[in-house]
């Protein structure tokens, strides 16, 4: 690792020696991107950028011999000495603008910009056309988040030397931040025309066509930089950023593979693999990458997230095992992780919490746009904008479909604003039915689809998909409605200061574990979780042999996905199958990796892996169907049976669960409470595990439990979906009450 960085220093040296400063400069930056804290490294960037900013040239009379000086210990990079002498002679020269120029950039070069801007201003004032100053003082500007006074300095500086590429460059950044991604882009290629071989104006041009979504611009943007300069690694990285999001996966992973050849200590590159070889479904593929990136950086927090979540998946738990003591310190200081890779890997709210707040304000600033004054009366009908990925054959839809189809239509305008894939199977064709107006956005970038609703005047946004696949939580950023709300999607905070509202209940959140959440609850009075209570169940005829299942014996079932399943389930599991003669357990058909794994880990315990019956994917009145067939379903300890859970209980199936502390960890919990069997929730491992065998040892409790299931299947609060859509409807209007009246959101408690 030394000897690389040692590499990439003489490498910039060359270049400088060579005049070659652009180049220079991009290798410092890729120092810096990976060690940020490398001396020789900040010393010679900042040496480059700021010399050739410090507009030191041309002096006259008898300064000229003190400039000798101030440049020479300027070039030594000590920028102290040059400060303490220029204030000692700077009362002999009060019109040399080019002291409190060279004042300006050693402090900011020593990040004291707002010394450094008053001396750019004294500048100003004595050469008030002097535009490598106004650059200067932009880029302070900059430095201090204070983008619109950035600007303005940059097209001051503009104005005076028309063909500033650079002074086009930094305006193209700053608003960029700003979230102007149309103006950023039109300000790189305003640089690019003056100076076509800008490197660094393609490549950030790239990055902003990629958030304003136009992937093929982007990839075409890196593609330009390469030709410009093919060493430019970090060009084939991200272009391969663009290639994964463009589902050209092959291509991507060629992308990082030019890139480490050109820096093969480039850990985002191997990261970033990492994720592509996951998208294309090879597993332990993708968890070698992420070593790899861990080896380069062993505290990047967002590799190791990666990896354990991705090891999760194929029930590698030695694997886990070994960071299983790093797991509470990822992603709640200052580094961001995915917050929803950690859900099932510890069962502790205000981390979940931490996580999300870091996560937001990294990749989800708020970027408001102006919003309309509240107003003076309310509307009529309450215009809800619910998003999501998920229009079509999803789980999500199985619960929510319903409830499009419920909305009280004299109380509520229903828009849909969809960001998933195109798709028109039956799903999709009953949910454009349903609501009032649905809206395909998914070609359209965060800030045009906030535009858009901003313009349909939406007065709750409720967003379906929190920090899980295929979010889009930058159209919350912009701020588009004045109440948003965190919906069933996500089972946690958004930790975003702009999302107003989580709707919960009094099992998934209650009293002692709200300060885990950022946003106001409403608390509905069964269960937060909406159903269909039209849900078809097929009827055709399924027989155990067909599905690999025994004709005789107990059959538990666990339809989670693998990540969820943790040793500490899995360890009971098997003791009960060694304990109920003739048991099987039957298992979701995730991946061959857990499939293999959960075989080996039940030999271990000295359980035949034959006893593990795994079950292929069927449509989803099929799947609910086949549920009939098992006895008892066994749920997961820190991320419960969510849909899955639904799924059983609807078809009949009973389900044994255990209370955690978080959202992910109550959820069935909530389910069994709302549907009226509360006898099947336990608050202990052994509790659960003794629960378990006591029905399996008793086969008339357990049809008592099922026959009790099927009484309430239809008359208690869980699937009554008109209920649950009245309660939902009061929540929101509550909201808004309190929006209307200028209130900040408050705690909603909607009456049964």
């Amino acid at each position: 690792m030394v000897k690389s960085v040692q590499q990439s220093l003489r490498k910039a040296q060359i270049y400088l020696k060579n005049g070659e400063l652009s180049k220079a400069e991009i290798v410092y930056k890729q120092i810096l991107e990976k060690f940020p804290k490398n001396k020789n490294a900040i010393l010679g960037y900042q040496k480059l950028v700021l010399g050739n900013r410090a507009g030191v040239l041309h002096s006259s009379g008898g300064i000229q011999e003190h400039f000798k000086e101030l440049i020479h210990l300027y070039n030594l990079e000590n920028f102290e000495l040059v400060l303490s002498k220029i204030n000692k002679i700077i009362g002999m020269f009060p019109n040399a603008y080019e002291l409190f120029n060279l004042q300006g950039v050693c402090n900011a070069a020593l990040q004291r910009h707002s010394s450094a801007i008053d001396s750019y201003k004294q500048a100003i004032k004595i050469k008030p056309n002097y535009a490598e100053v106004y650059y200067n003082m932009g880029i302070s500007q900059q430095n201090q988040s204070d983008l619109a006074r950035a600007i303005d300095s940059y097209k001051h500086a503009i104005q005076i030397k028309p063909n500033y590429a650079g002074a086009y460059y930094n305006i193209g950044t700053a608003l960029r931040d700003q979230g102007d991604l149309v103006a950023s882009i039109n300000s790189y290629k305003q640089a690019i025309q003056i100076k076509p071989d800008y490197a660094d104006a393609y490549y950030n041009m790239g990055i902003s066509f990629k958030e304003h979504g136009d992937l093929a611009a982007s990839i075409n943007s890196y593609k330009q930089v390469l030709k410009i300069n093919p060493d430019y690694a970090d060009a084939y990285l991200n272009m391969g950023n663009s290639l994964r999001d463009q589902g050209d996966l092959t291509a991507a992973i060629d992308s990082y593979k030019q890139s480490l050849k050109i820096e093969p200590s480039n850990a985002d590159a191997y990261f970033n693999m990492g994720n592509s070889l996951r998208d294309q479904g090879d597993l332990t593929a993708a968890i070698d990458s992420y070593k790899q990136s861990l080896k380069i950086k062993p505290d990047y927090h967002v590799a190791r997230a990666a990896k354990l979540y991705q090891q999760a998946h194929i029930c590698d738990w030695i694997g886990i095992e070994t960071d299983e003591n790093l797991i509470s310190a990822l992603g709640i200081s200052t580094q961001k992780i995915s917050p929803f890779e950690l859900l099932a890997l510890e069962d502790s709210p205000n981390r979940h919490r931490l996580r999300s707040e870091i996560y937001a304000k990294n990749d989800f600033p708020q970027k408001s746009l102006s919003l309309e004054a509240r107003p003076v009366q309310k509307p009529k009908r309450l215009r809800v904008g619910y998003f999501s990925a998920d229009f079509h054959n999803h789980a999500t839809m199985y619960l929510m479909a319903k409830i499009f189809e419920t909305h009280n239509s004299e109380a509520f305008e229903i828009y849909a604003y969809s960001f998933g894939h195109q798709s028109n199977d039956e799903m999709r064709q009953r949910l454009v039915k349903a609501v009032d107006v649905f809206k395909d956005v998914n070609e359209l970038a965060d800030q045009d689809v906030a535009k858009l609703v901003m313009q349909d005047q939406i007065d709750i946004a409720v967003d379906l998909k929190g920090y899980t696949k295929s979010s889009r939580t930058g159209i919350f950023a912009y701020r588009p409605a004045p109440i948003q709300i965190n919906y069933l999607g996500y089972p946690g905070t958004m930790g975003a200061d702009y999302i107003d509202y989580i709707v919960v209940d009094k099992i998934v959140v209650p009293a002692e574990y709200q300060d885990g959440y950022s946003e106001s609850i409403i608390q509905l009075p069964n269960s937060y979780q909406v159903n269909d209570n039209t849900r078809v169940i097929s009827d055709r005829l399924m027989y155990k042999s067909q599905l690999g299942l025994p004709e005789s014996g107990i059959v538990f079932c666990c339809f989670n996905n693998s990540y969820k399943i943790s040793r500490e389930e899995f360890n009971i599991w098997m003791r009960v199958l060694g304990k109920v003669q003739g048991s099987v357990l039957w298992l979701l058909k995730v991946n061959k990796f857990a499939e293999e794994n959960l075989r080996k880990e039940a030999e271990k315990r000295g359980i035949s892996g034959d006893r593990l019956v795994f079950a292929e994917k069927l449509p989803q009145g099929e799947h609910l169907a086949r549920q009939r067939l098992a006895d008892l379903f066994l749920d997961t300890f820190n991320y419960n049976a969510h849909t899955t859970a639904s799924d059983a209980l609807w078809a009949g199936l009973p389900v044994v669960t255990k209370l955690g502390k978080g959202f992910a960890a109550r959820v069935a919990g909530s389910l069994l409470n709302a549907i009226g069997l509360p006898e099947l929730i336990t608050e202990t491992i052994e509790d659960y595990e003794a629960l378990i065998l006591e029905l399996a040892a008793n086969p008339q409790r357990l049809a008592a439990l099922k026959e009790k299931l099927a009484t309430n299947r239809l008359s208690a609060p869980l699937f009554d979906t008109e209920l649950f859509t009245k309660h939902l409807e009061d929540g929101y209007e509550q909201a808004y009450q309190q929006y209307f009246e200028k209130k900040d959101p408050k705690a909603i408690y909607v009456s049964n």
